[in-house]
């Protein structure tokens, strides 16, 4: 019989064995579970290094000035962000840990964008100290704080964030763009901080910064975002589109491509602000989403109405399914197919603690390695120590070799803040 063939959610150049087990970066994956335990985040290092490409090549085919930031909120290791560095991309970072991460990883300050609705005095002034490129200026209190902590005879370089009162069609907790929201400058509030900015010899608006959102499939969604804030896009001649492309969690999710969503920024930028714009783009989730997978164990089975498989991990390695009733799917790492229909659940107190409501496994036991994917975005970001249980290690895989790039937290890491 032959292999099955993988969903296209699986990180690429991931395939099914002869043998039947899935394969990551040319390891087995039941050997890697096996190696460095479960539960575990595994990276194919090989399919982000493509998707940065394939934004950068987007771009460069269509504009002669442009910048791809990495949404380092999506994942913020150290290992992943020197990846990104090396295929040529800058980083945007939403906090002072963030800032030391991508500093860790070698960024360049210059090429490293500080975000964020709520910073504080001690980040901005790190932000400041290190040369960030810009702040992205979210607030009236952003201005206080960086008028007092620029020196004098310095000049710190800010863009604006405006809310363009867009709404896109993704979850509304992953919506930022619309008309009550708590990122940004409204469309009537904008024009006085512009005017603020203008009059300060400390700080200099270099251009306006848009984010409507996040898993976007529509496209046209930013041409009209654009469109809203044209009118105050005046300064420079530089944009930043935030980011915001939708991925494909389950197989029959068909996001655009990456060609297809540079394409449609770009153009937009023309049209609406016409040509010679320094274009800048902030993609996270569609460049990691996919890269990675999590493996866990089956520990227990049972039936009550429904089949519950449980596995080792659950709310504290992928927050997501609890969030936002986001879905994943699930196949036993050496027994691909299906037959067994249940609810593969983790393993902390919590009835919300569900991976995969309606999961489809090949005969699941307790003992079996079992995978889902797409957990590359906020899976390893948003991860708890909820009952007391410790982090996942991050494994990268390349060419057969792998690697831990974050170990897995001890009980000893989990009471060394004590005091």
């Amino acid at each position: 019989m032959p292999a099955p063939q993988l969903s296209h959610v699986y990180p690429l150049g991931s395939r099914v064995t002869d043998a039947g087990h899935l394969e990551l970066g040319g390891c087995d994956a039941v050997e890697l579970a096996r190696e460095f335990g479960t539960p575990a985040y595994v990276v194919v290092e090989d399919d982000i290094r493509t998707r940065a490409r394939g934004f950068v090549g987007a771009y460069a085919s269509r504009c002669d000035d442009f910048e791809v930031h990495f949404a380092s909120k999506a994942f913020p290791c150290t290992a992943v962000l020197r990846i990104l560095r090396e295929e040529g991309l800058a980083c945007d970072v939403a906090s002072g840990g963030e800032l030391a991460i991508a500093l860790k990883a070698g960024f360049d300050p210059a090429r490293i964008h500080l975000h964020g609705n709520a910073k504080s005095e001690r980040e901005l002034a790190e932000a400041v100290a290190a040369g960030v490129g810009h702040v992205v200026v979210d607030n009236h209190s952003d201005i206080d704080l960086l008028e007092r902590l620029v020196p004098d005879g310095a000049t710190q370089r800010v863009q604006l964030r405006v809310a363009p009162g867009i709404s896109p069609d993704t979850h509304p907790s992953i919506s930022t763009g619309g008309p009550n929201t708590k990122f940004g400058f409204g469309l009537q509030s904008a024009p006085a901080a512009i005017e603020r900015l203008d009059a300060s010899d400390r700080l200099e608006l270099e251009g306006l910064h848009l984010h409507i959102g996040s898993q976007i499939y529509d496209v046209g969604s930013f041409r009209t975002a654009l469109e809203a804030m044209a009118g105050l896009a005046t300064h420079g001649m530089m944009v930043n589109l935030g980011g915001g492309l939708g991925v494909a969690y389950v197989s029959a999710e068909h996001p655009p491509t990456i060609d297809e969503y540079v394409a449609a920024k770009v153009e937009a930028v023309r049209d609406v602000m016409g040509d010679g714009v320094r274009i800048l783009d902030e993609p996270g989730r569609a460049l990691v989403a996919n890269s990675t997978v999590t493996l866990y164990t089956v520990q227990s089975m049972k039936r009550n109405v429904d089949l519950y498989v449980a596995v080792d991990g659950g709310m504290s390695d992928n927050l997501r399914p609890m969030l936002y009733g986001a879905r994943y799917e699930a196949q036993v790492a050496s027994r691909f197919g299906g037959g067994t229909y249940c609810h593969l659940v983790g393993k902390h107190c919590e009835s919300g603690d569900l991976i995969v409501r309606d999961a489809e496994l090949a005969e699941p036991q307790v003992g079996d390695v079992v995978v889902t994917p797409a957990t590359g975005a906020y899976g390893f970001a948003m991860a708890n120590t909820y009952n007391g249980v410790p982090r996942a290690p991050v494994v990268l895989v390349k060419d057969g070799d792998a690697r831990v790039v974050v170990r897995r937290e001890t009980y000893d890491d989990l009471l060394a803040r004590d005091v």
